[in-house]
């Protein structure tokens, strides 16, 4: 339950990493209440989650997954360049979480 915790966690984080783009500075009223209760659900989840999981693994994966999805949201959404070295470095992120995932049992 704690890994669900923590990948739900970590699309939130996806959102509201997303989300700070579309607040334009947050001068966007709806845009910045949806971003700011993504930021709150995420970092409750992720508090959930530390509640069985080590804290280290738990922060990596949850910030790797962040960072994967907004880097590939980013690519789709704002057309931002999706060059090997990015994708090269994508798939070393995705990797690491795996290997903190099996690690940590």
């Amino acid at each position: 339950m704690a890994w669900i915790l923590l990948t739900l966690a970590g699309l939130f984080e996806i959102g509201w990493a997303i989300g700070l783009k579309y607040t334009e500075g947050f001068t966007r009223p709806m845009p910045t209440v949806l971003t700011l209760v993504a930021m709150l659900i995420s970092v409750v989840l992720l508090g959930l989650a530390i509640r069985t999981l080590p804290v280290g693994t738990a922060y990596a994966v949850w910030t790797g997954i962040g960072t994967v999805g907004t880097v590939i949201l980013g690519m789709v959404l704002f057309a931002e360049p999706a060059t090997a070295l990015r994708l090269g470095c994508i798939a070393m992120i995705v990797a690491g979480i795996i290997g903190l995932k099996v690690a940590a049992g």
